[in-house]
């Protein structure tokens, strides 16, 4: 992969990374270690009685699964950040071949060649 090609998806990770930590930080904080997010229960104020109560716990039930998906994609991210840095990046964790240039520019957090996609 050409250092063009390698800093172009860099930018476009970095600016996805901020993204996702920006969609987490409105319902969620972040953890100790700075990679698990925890979703905050939501308090309403003047929230006394039972009704209210009950959207607040729907709401959280409703917000974990966003919060675990974002989480994933995040780790992706994180994980594709990484693998620039040490030279891995692009190249497939099963075939050990070079991931294709299209597959990369659509989703620059990818580990897998078309052939090996799961």
């Amino acid at each position: 992969m050409n250092q063009e090609l390698q800093n172009e998806l860099k930018g476009k990770l970095e600016e996805i990374k901020k993204s996702l930590e920006n969609e987490l930080s409105a319902f969620a904080t972040k953890g100790k270690d700075g990679n698990d997010w925890e979703t905050r229960f939501p308090h309403e104020e003047n929230c006394d009685d039972i009704e209210c109560e009950t959207d607040e716990v729907e709401e959280y039930e409703n917000l974990l699964p966003v919060e675990h998906a974002l989480e994933l994609r995040l780790k992706d991210v994180n994980s594709a950040l990484e693998r620039i840095s040490n030279n891995s990046y692009g190249v497939c964790e099963n075939c050990h071949n070079e991931i294709e240039k299209e597959r990369l520019e659509i989703l620059p957090e990818t580990r897998t060649c078309n052939n090996c996609k799961i």
